[in-house]
């Protein structure tokens, strides 16, 4: 198929072009209409084999989107994009994917976790670009040593992309496209500026990325989905106690505390209409569902004492052993009993 022209933002590297360290390739480039891709997400989380941290890159024509794994378990989705870097809700991203698989590409790849916490921190912070100086390349480390640098340098180069950590401008530890096979690392860095064997000089850019030490993980669609019949659950059992009122308090609740639990426009989004398309946590529908449930029940026990641990069970009884292993119950001040 035709590669893409379209540009990684503010620089002339080719989104096409666009290969990330790894440690082996599982399934190496091909067309996205060939890989049933449920079936493949089934494998990585499933199987032995599949069971990796790494990567599943799926290029299209205006973006290079990864979903990030973490043993095999689809942590999160990261966008390279002609406009910037995004992070992208999973749902969205694979039904994107459904809707363009006859023009995009396909290459799933085992990686590091660290290296994956540095490319997801690049998209979830702004990556801030560095200027190069691309005829004195030997100058790039000395430079970094002379200001101190603390954090991440990514250097792509004709679409190569490497990572290089330093702390206080001394060189850590690093993931390079290519092995060193015996090159220091300024050897190595001198070479990405090389001319190619056309004669041609490399686009090469650079940004400078947080230093992140976890892999960020997104809530599961399946997650959201519990925690969203958690919340109506809730609501119903409310409102069987006083009927007509904890209607009015759950709608006017969710939408105060909205502004601080963003996590509520996804959950507490009405029956048979599509939760907002936001990126959240699974700390954050803890935080979110516990602080809504407090201010519920505080007010049903106002008009209905003791209410409160009625409700509370009711509501969550078919999915109380995931709620409580995340902590739900003990931010709420009643027992309940089972």
């Amino acid at each position: 198929m035709r590669l893409s022209t379209a540009l990684l933002a503010d620089t002339s590297v080719r989104l096409a072009d666009l290969s990330f360290p790894h440690e082996r390739v599982l399934l190496h480039r091909t067309r996205l209409a060939f890989i049933y891709l449920d079936k493949l997400l089934h494998f990585a989380k499933a199987d032995r084999d599949g069971q990796v941290d790494g990567f599943i890159a799926v290029y299209l024509p205006t973006e290079v989107t990864l979903l990030v794994l973490k043993r095999g378990e689809l942590a999160t989705v990261i966008s390279y994009m002609e406009d910037g870097r995004q992070v992208r809700t999973i749902p969205s991203a694979l039904e994107h994917f459904k809707r363009e698989a006859e023009r995009g590409e396909i290459v799933y790849c085992a990686a590091p976790r660290e290296q994956l916490a540095w490319m997801c921190g690049g998209c979830t912070t702004s990556a801030t670009r560095r200027p190069l100086d691309a005829e004195h390349p030997e100058r790039l480390l000395p430079d970094l040593m002379a200001e101190q640098f603390t954090g991440v340098l990514e250097l792509i180069s004709n679409g190569r992309v490497n990572y290089l950590r330093f702390h206080e401008g001394v060189f850590r530890n690093g993931y390079f496209h290519e092995p060193l096979d015996g090159l220091t690392v300024q050897q190595y860095v001198e070479g990405l500026f090389e001319a190619n064997e056309d004669g041609a000089q490399p686009e090469v850019a650079a940004w400078v990325l947080p230093s992140v030490g976890e892999l960020p993980e997104q809530a599961s669609p399946q997650l959201l989905e519990t925690y969203r019949e958690a919340f109506w659950a809730i609501a119903d059992a409310a409102e069987a106690e006083v009927p007509g009122k904890a209607r009015q308090w759950v709608e006017r609740i969710r939408g105060l505390q909205a502004n601080v639990h963003q996590a509520l426009k996804v959950i507490g989004a009405p029956r048979g209409e599509d939760p907002a398309d936001l990126v959240t946590t699974p700390q954050e529908l803890v935080f979110a569902l516990s602080d809504w449930t407090l201010s519920l029940l505080e007010e049903l026990e106002v008009v209905a004492p003791g209410a409160a641990p009625k409700v509370l069970a009711g509501g969550t009884r078919g999915h109380r052993f995931l709620l409580q292993k995340a902590g739900f119950y003990d931010r709420l001040p009643w027992t309940v009993s089972w």
